[in-house]
């Protein structure tokens, strides 16, 4: 095909409304035979030697897209100068700036300043604490170097590498296939299209296919391989795949989870109470006081008082924190947000082999159809797994390592011929092998079922008798008298094929002689019991989707203590409607012989059911149902496309590391709470106190310059909240946002704060007489607002009595103590010209203790009958 076709072919494609076209050299690489192909790449059938790909390296770069470049700490900065509260308080700033208040306009630049660095340096640190989490889970490709198939990293793939690619493998970068057996692609990342594509090796006429996706022999990076094996060479990596332009194309947006929409809900809000109060403010001072000039600026400085601006900060600090803490306990974060959604799963959805079981699957027996053992089915189940290429699961890995069979030389006894590779549609797999007398034997394992449908007879002994129903039958009780011991089964079949053929295909898979059966087992975990009850009481419930059949999965869930309501089989999934399914998939317990698309349907129903579900799986057939989840978990020995599609990865695959997980981002979300619950009550709070005291002072209640400097101290305060331990009663039950419950809390502990700095006002006017004395109103009310603000965390953060049954972290503690110092020692500073003060009665003090243990109690108080009446604690 020359260039100019090509070209035309790309036009055809733009013509047709097409947004994006393959890249010439894939077009082109489609229509050459695979000669041609190598000597263009510089390559060969070998692979690339260890200099090659060093220089290819350079010269091409990493196979890495634009979701993977890092963002420059200067953009970053920048970035969060755009958060909404950052640019509240820039204006802000500008305001005072314009109205001649250089002081203001000074505090307000250095609040800006510290709430965008802090917020940046954490944002920085937390990259890369992402990053060495993430290296600790690599994802890596099958390539020919040398002669050799060895694994890589995904990023070190280089055009011209010779890929080798099998079921579960994700296509590392865009290439052209060489070889390939029975290869179904998944192209929904690119295309939407549910069905997998197949693809193989031989060129093609581009200019017969008006769709680049329907190239048979192209595949791209970001798809991912669903049955079959195949050989392809590199054509593309990096930004230079379809993939890696489309990506760079979009640009890199972070999804927006439900705790993103949340922390966006409650900024908004706080923006809204802003914009009600301060035109309020500014006209009851205007009118009431006559000066404009000094209303404006009050109000400005209420606005800025007003403003949660460490939000960002306090939430980006407690996930880090988070996903260091989980790390610890071997659970690797991909995606810091994920950690909300971990403590908020009030549904885990399991498989059970290796979660629930040992995952350290046993061969124990291997019978024939009457129940008598059979050492031709345990050979020939050796023969068909030592041959395939394909799909390796545990299964294989049992039938090879039987003690019987374990090293056996079948090489000189049974060459392969061809081989038919599993998928999750068949349920079963073949090889073709030739024995040493030249016969050519196809060898088919598989699901029991699936294998009884293409048998037509049975082998007992030596003798081959027609399959009858009453095999079936006598066989059936067999399977289930095995299956409700526990024994997962297969069954193993064979016939004789012609000699002269060498390309088999799954039309092959006819007319089989039922050999028998092989039953594996995989004992429970000892500590699954334990784990199940623990995650009981901490609120997550456990739901097995499986496989297998109902028997073996309803003994498992005896033995490691799942109580079982229902349960229901995919057939029967596939009967019902949408609504039924929701209406009835609470009371399901375990699901079985499900496929792997109904995994994501029951998931799906459980979320349209309002929980937050997670799934935990390690296998191809689990990809649909990690991305569905709220929170998809993974381990470190899963197939790539299982990793790929998940926001958590475990070191170890054990629901006690679970546990652990869901109550580090249970904790994560506490802390954050916390500084929520605490801004918003207590800026409600000022609102009522501000109204109320503009309208019956004579002058303002307090200066511009002093409500700045108070909101500044008092968010220091503050910086050390992620650092604080949340209390047991708390972990027990699932988290998430209640922007209702949260309203309730505003309304309640809000007036309270404003009841005291009423109380505040009286003392200071008809003890003090400072209704003559604005500086000493002013001084008095700062200090006041200052600690009570600031102790007021040592309440909210617990239910229980605070300092004697639930202390803060020490850092908290001492950044508390600390500001209120400061709060006190200001009246008396060299400070008190500058910020308008004058020295506090000393029996001020002593009334001032007074209210704030009052206060200090009596908001407990309110606290632990709120929690009781809105939140079940």
């Amino acid at each position: 095909m020359s260039w100019s076709e090509i070209l035309r072919w790309q036009a055809k494609q733009q013509n047709q409304g097409r947004e994006r076209v393959l890249p010439a050299i894939l077009v082109q690489a489609a229509s050459v035979e695979t000669p041609e192909l190598f000597y263009n790449l510089k390559s060969t059938t070998k692979g690339l030697n260890p200099t090659e790909v060093s220089l290819r390296l350079l010269k091409f770069g990493r196979n890495e897209v634009a979701a993977e470049r890092k963002i420059n700490p200067l953009v970053r900065l920048w970035g969060n100068f755009k958060d909404p509260l950052s640019i509240l308080l820039f204006i802000l700033g500008i305001i005072a700036y314009l109205a001649g208040d250089i002081k203001t306009t000074s505090l307000i630049v250095v609040m800006l300043f510290l709430s965008v660095t802090l917020r940046w340096w954490q944002e920085l640190k937390a990259d890369r604490a992402v990053e060495k989490l993430k290296a600790m889970v690599r994802i890596t490709a099958t390539v020919v170097r040398g002669g050799k198939e060895i694994e890589v990293p995904l990023k070190h793939i280089v055009p011209g590498d010779v890929v080798h690619l099998s079921a579960g493998d994700m296509v590392p970068a865009d290439l052209r296939l060489i070889e390939s057996r029975d290869l179904f692609i998944n192209q929904a990342t690119l295309t939407g299209e549910s069905l997998p594509a197949e693809k193989h090796a031989p060129k093609v006429d581009v200019s017969k296919y008006d769709n680049q996706f329907d190239l048979p022999n192209i595949c791209f990076m970001g798809t991912d391989v669903v049955s079959g094996t195949a050989y392809g060479l590199v054509l593309a990596t990096g930004q230079k795949t379809y993939f890696g332009a489309l990506a760079q194309e979009l640009g890199y947006e972070k999804e927006v989870t439900g705790f993103d929409k949340g922390i966006e809900n409650l900024t908004w809000i706080m923006i809204r109470l802003i914009a009600i109060m301060v035109p309020l403010v500014l006209i009851i001072n205007g009118v009431g006081k006559g000066n404009w000039l000094d209303a404006f600026l009050f109000a400005l400085a209420v606005a800025v008082g007003l403003a949660p601006e460490m939000l960002p900060m306090i939430v980006t600090v407690n996930l880090s924190k988070g996903a260091i803490a989980m790390s610890k306990k071997k659970v690797i974060v991909k995606r810091l947000n994920a950690i909300q959604n971990f403590g908020a799963m009030d549904i885990l959805c399991t498989d059970k082999t290796g979660t629930l079981t040992e995952g350290k699957v046993a061969l124990i027996k291997y019978l024939d159809i009457v129940g008598h053992e059979n050492k031709l089915i345990l050979n020939y189940a050796y023969i068909n797994s030592f041959y395939q290429t394909g799909l390796k699961n545990l299964l294989d890995v049992a039938v090879l390592q039987h003690p019987e069979v374990a090293g056996k030389k079948i090489e000189e006894a049974y060459k392969k011929v061809d081989e038919l590779p599993f998928d999750f549609v068949r349920r079963r797999m073949s090889v073709v092998v030739e024995d040493k007398h030249g016969r050519h034997l196809l060898l088919c394992k598989g699901a029991v079922e699936e294998i009884i449908k293409c048998s037509t007879r049975v082998q007992v002994g030596s003798e081959l008798i027609k399959l009858t129903k009453a095999h079936l039958t006598s066989h059936e009780s067999m399977i289930n008298d095995l299956s409700g011991e526990g024994f997962r089964l297969i069954a193993l079949a064979y016939r004789e094929v012609p000699q002269a053929k060498r390309v088999y295909k799954v039309t092959d898979e006819t007319d089989l002689i039922l050999l028998g059966f092989l039953a594996f087992l995989d004992p429970p975990k000892k500590t699954s019991k334990g784990v199940i009850s623990l995650l009981a009481k901490n609120g997550v419930g456990i739901k097995v989707l499986t496989g297998d059949n109902q028997l073996v999965a309803r003994k498992v869930c005896q033995e490691v203590g799942i109580n079982i309501n229902s349960m229901l089989s995919g057939s029967e999934l596939g009967d019902l409607s949408q609504g039924r399914l929701i209406n009835m998939v609470d009371e399901v317990t375990v699901f079985y012989k499900l496929e792997p698309a109904q995994k994501e349907i029951v998931i799906k129903a459980l979320q349209k059911r309002g929980h937050v579900v997670g799934y935990l799986g390690d296998g191809i057939n689990d990809a649909l149902a990690l991305k569905s989840a709220d929170v998809g978990i993974s381990v470190d020995g899963a197939h790539d496309i299982a990793k790929e599609s998940s926001d958590i990865i475990l070191l170890e695959k054990s629901l006690l590391v679970l546990k652990d997980g869901v109550r580090e981002g249970r904790k994560v979300f506490g802390n954050i709470e916390k500084y929520i619950e605490m801004a918003t009550s207590s800026n409600f709070g000022n609102m009522f106190s501000v109204v109320g005291a503009s309208i019956f002072l004579p002058f303002l209640p307090m200066l511009p310059l002093q409500v700045i400097t108070n909101n500044l101290l008092y968010d220091l305060s503050q910086v050390t909240i992620p650092t604080d331990e949340v209390d047991e009663e708390y972990l027990i039950k699932p988290r998430r946002w209640e922007i209702d419950r949260l309203q309730r809390f505003i309304f309640y502990l809000g007036p309270l704060s404003s009841i005291f700095d009423y109380a505040t006002f009286g003392l200071l006017i008809f003890l003090f007489s400072a209704l003559t004395n604005p500086a000493l109103f002013q001084t008095g009310w700062f200090v006041e607002s200052l600690i009570s603000q600031t102790i007021i965390i040592h309440a909210i953060r617990t239910n229980k009595w605070p300092f004697i049954k639930s202390r803060a972290s020490w850092p908290l503690i001492i950044s508390t103590i600390l500001i209120i110092l400061v709060g006190c020692w200001l009246p008396y500073s060299p400070l008190v010209s500058v910020l308008g003060f004058i020295p506090l009665p000393i029996n001020y003090w002593l009334w001032l203790i007074l209210l704030l243990v009052t206060y200090f109690i009596l908001a407990h108080l309110v606290k632990r009958w709120f929690a009781k009446q809105f939140r079940g604690i």
